[in-house]
């Protein structure tokens, strides 16, 4: 009954896809059909639409009738797993489709408590096993199909999917519905031959008959053949020996009337000088009718070799009522066998009676059919004769599963009225005779040991073990050879599970344990030992060290360690690091914290040996110590900066001394070249080296850079007032890497302000002439524009199409080719627009947004509009 409910499932979610799979249908016979053949294969797609809905249809099943207390627990978990796989996960879905297919309310009810019950069985006895996430696996890769299929990916592919995913749906739910063991044998599917094998030697015991043809050959003194064909009264006819009769004698004896018959004519024969050979040429047909419970009954035109399982192959074999212990074989209105198809499936043994003309095999109703579901080997439906017992149904089944439990089975019964169940033991297998309609269930074993214990922690084998009688702690120690070094001594402890599997917790002193000194302690059933390390009980014990050391960073704590040992660890000391006024900081551990001068760390100043030599004393470290190297003094590593653009000698000089200026650089470079632009000179301070270059070029890749930061800028202010979407990235962006940089007047007074010290990693631009402007932002064609000298600002902007609606005109700005900045001034109505020099920016951003005055402010204008009258009239009546 379980696999019904599965049924149901499997076949709404396929009609849900069938409309679906019928457009798909559709669309790829258009691919490759003209339109003149549309219509007909339209029509033929909608015939096939109708045969997949009937298909879909014609396994759901009637669940009035389905009683959830006779579904074993596998088959809820069956049911719990299939409806996973097509996207149901909860049990009021599950209880929503049977109720639907005719389950009443009350079974449903029934059918969630179980499923909620399974579900939670199922987590308890997993919760300490890896997890198992192949529901979600199923449930995920359902939606993920579904996913697929409702996005915008081509119709072919959607087909593939569908009909991969209905074959899936297809072969779960064949495999959940029962089978009748060993009718598959005459399934005409071409896995399973029985045709009869026409070049075997002939059979001694074959009867002859009408239309056979006789191999007559005869060698020695004479040398002849004959074919004679068998007349319909029975006889052959043979030159010089006249007509023999053959019919209905069996091969043997037919060869031995031959012979007599040719040795009147050739005396060789009697005298042995002539031998005569008789087997069979062509053979005969014949007509068997196959009557009774026969898938395909009828009357069958065969080989005269032909047996009983040749024919039922033919026939489909039995059908759902047929018996496949008790085929009958009749034979002149006579039973001359009984087929039993098991001896041939269990044992190999094949009773194959061989047909004659005319003979009737009939298949009588089955008496005794048995399922046996649960944790059997070949779970199926099981025909039973009277004589056999529980056990031989079981041998049929193939036995018990590895996870089954096997002290007794489960046997649902119909009495007549009611169904009841029945407990067998182990020990009535033998006995019970099944009754038809049983059904057998096996369940699972108990996800429980009977004699298990566990040890964990600072032992040298932890695990888990068998439980003896009498089994005590020490012994389980020893068993999992003794304890480690790093074990703690002080308290271990054991978890315990009650009488009612509540737990409790029991300690001991490990020490007093092993020695002997306390009571042993006997373990029960389920017990798990816990001996904790030292090292489990505190923070992992490091120091580090920081400053002028090759490899600075935290290093593990060892005892003895001193300080020159750390130092090698590190990897030792860089270039101009000082081996004095090492600095340690140790954790201060009784600080009174009422005391405000009270101190936070202990520090120790001392020296090493610089090349780490063992000279006196050494230092002694304690964990969480913190070790600082420093440099010594005087000590400065270079610095550098680069030069490029317009200079005669660009590239990267190093600082002289903590005075030198820009203009000791340019000095040093040779000076600007001819086409130097000093007014577009730029000074860039990231605080990081800078790029070598040798070219009079700027940077391409600075270039680049710059572009990205301008359009990023540019998408900055048009958000305006919403930075919420703002990046801290984007934030970085419009802060300038640029100090506006004044070379003219540096040129011209090397005293000047503008001449700035410069620091360790500067890059100092020379451009050529510049000879355009860039307008960007609000406008209506962002350009670049020839420079003009006395141009204004307001110009160039008309030259980009002037400015957008939106445009923001008191926020335009100039930003200069040296990185300097220029905002535009309002006074009144009238702009001040700053100027424009060769090879600047001119950006105009855009206006806020105008909020819709919406409802809340047209009541609130009208509510101060109408306080404003009512003061007014007021005013002019006093």
């Amino acid at each position: 009954m379980g696999y019904k409910l599965g049924t149901h499932i499997f076949a709404i979610r396929l009609e849900r896809h069938n409309f679906e799979i019928l457009d798909l249908l559709i669309f790829d016979l258009k691919l490759y059909m003209t339109k003149k053949f549309y219509k007909a294969i339209k029509f033929v797609a909608l015939i096939c639409f109708l045969i997949l809905s009937h298909l879909a249809f014609s396994q759901t099943t009637d669940l009035s009738k389905v009683k959830v207390d006779d579904l074993t627990d596998t088959q809820i978990r069956q049911i719990i797993s299939r409806a996973a796989s097509v996207g149901y996960t909860s049990d009021e879905q599950i209880a929503q489709v049977a109720i639907s297919q005719g389950l009443n309310r009350a079974e449903a009810q029934k059918l969630t408590d179980r499923i909620n019950k399974i579900k939670k069985q199922d987590a308890t006895s997993n919760k300490n096993l890896p997890a198992d996430n192949s529901g979600d696996d199923r449930s995920r890769s359902y939606n993920e199909f579904t996913d697929t299929l409702n996005s915008d990916t081509s119709k072919i592919s959607r087909r593939n999917l569908e009909t991969k995913r209905k074959d899936q749906l297809r072969d779960a739910l064949g495999n959940l519905i029962p089978k009748i063991f060993g009718q598959d044998l005459f399934k005409n599917n071409g896995r399973n031959t029985f045709e009869p094998n026409l070049r075997i030697a002939t059979p001694k015991n074959y009867v002859v008959g009408p239309d056979d043809v006789l191999l007559i050959d005869i060698t020695g003194d004479n040398e002849v053949s004959y074919k004679p064909k068998v007349s319909p009264d029975g006889t052959i006819a043979i030159q010089y020996a006249g007509l023999i009769s053959v019919g209905g004698l069996t091969v043997e004896a037919a060869s031995s009337k031959i012979r007599a018959a040719l040795a009147k004519t050739y005396p060789g024969i009697r005298s042995g000088r002539t031998s005569v050979s008789i087997n069979l040429g062509n053979i005969r047909s014949i007509k068997v009718n196959i009557v009774g419970e026969v898938t395909r009954p009828g009357s069958y035109t065969l080989s005269s070799l032909s047996t009983v399982f040749n024919a039922l192959y033919a026939s489909g074999g039995p059908n759902d009522n047929g018996s496949l212990r008790s085929i009958q074989v009749v034979r002149n209105s006579k039973i001359i066998a009984i087929v039993d198809v098991y001896d041939f499936l269990l044992n190999g043994v094949q009773k194959n009676i061989r047909l004659q003309d005319q003979d009737v095999i009939n298949i009588p109703v089955y008496k005794t059919r048995i399922e046996m579901n649960g944790e059997f080997k070949r779970p199926a439906l099981y025909e039973i004769t009277l004589a056999e017992t529980l056990q031989d149904a079981i041998n049929f089944a193939g036995g018990f599963t590895s996870a089954a439990y096997t002290a007794g089975l489960k046997i649902l019964q119909s009495t007549g009225r009611e169904r009841k169940i029945v407990d067998i033991a182990a020990n009535r297998f033998r006995d019970y005779h099944p009754l038809n309609g049983d059904k057998v269930i096996a369940e699972q074993i108990l996800e429980r040991y009977e004699n298990r214990v566990s040890i964990e922690g600072a032992v040298f084998r932890p695990g888990k073990y068998e439980l003896d009688k009498g089994f005590t702690l020490k012994q389980l120690i020893l068993k999992a050879d003794g304890l480690k070094e790093d074990a703690f001594l002080n308290r271990g402890y054991i978890n315990r599970l009650n009488a009612d599997n509540t737990p409790s917790l029991i300690t001991f002193d490990v020490r007093r344990a092993v020695s002997g000194a306390d009571p042993d302690i006997v373990l029960q059933r389920e017990d798990q030992v816990i001996i904790s390390s030292i090292f489990d009980l505190r923070d992992e014990y490091t120091v580090n060290i920081q400053g002028q050391v090759r490899a600075p960073g935290q290093f593990k704590f060892r005892e003895g360690m001193n300080l020159e040992n750390l130092i090698q660890e590190a990897g030792g000391f860089q270039q101009g690091a000082t081996p004095s006024r090492i600095e340690i900081a140790r954790r201060v551990q009784n600080s009174d914290p009422l005391s405000k001068n009270s101190p936070t760390a202990q520090i120790f100043t001392v020296s090493v040996d610089k090349d780490l030599r063992l000279v006196g004393a050494p230092f002694i470290l304690q964990p969480f110590d913190i070790v600082s190297i420093r440099s010594a003094e005087g000590f400065q590593r270079q610095k550098s900066v680069l030069i490029q653009g317009e200079v005669l000698y660009p590239g990267n000089y190093a600082v002289k001394s903590n005075n030198d200026k820009i203009l000791n650089i340019l000095q040093r470079a040779g000076g600007l070249t001819v086409s130097a632009f000093p007014e577009g000179a730029s000074l860039r301070r990231r605080n990081r080296a800078g790029n070598s270059g040798n070219g009079r070029d700027i940077d391409t890749a600075q270039i680049e850079l710059d572009k990205t930061k301008n359009l990023k800028r540019l998408a900055l202010a048009q958000r305006l007032k919403d930075t919420t979407g703002v990046s801290s990235e984007d934030i970085a962006v419009q802060k300038s890497d640029y100090i506006g940089m004044n070379l003219v007047k540096i040129l011209r007074d090397s005293t000047s302000r503008e001449n700035l010290l410069v620091e360790d990693g500067d890059i100092i631009t020379v451009p050529r002439q510049f000879q355009t402007v860039s307008v960007t932002g609000s406008v209506l064609r962002p350009t670049n524009i020839v420079y003009a000298p006395g141009k204004t600002m307001q110009e160039y902007i008309n030259e980009a199409g002037g400015f957008t609606d939106n445009a923001n005109k008191r926020g335009a700005y100039v930003v200069y080719p040296n990185g300097s900045v220029k905002a535009t001034k309002k006074l009144l109505f009238f702009y001040n627009y700053p100027g424009v020099k060769p090879g600047s920016e001119i950006f105009v951003p855009k206006s806020a947004p105008k909020v819709p005055l919406g409802i809340q402010g047209i009541i609130g204008i009208s509510t101060a509009l109408a306080s404003l009258a009512v003061i007014v009239i007021t005013l002019f009546k006093k």
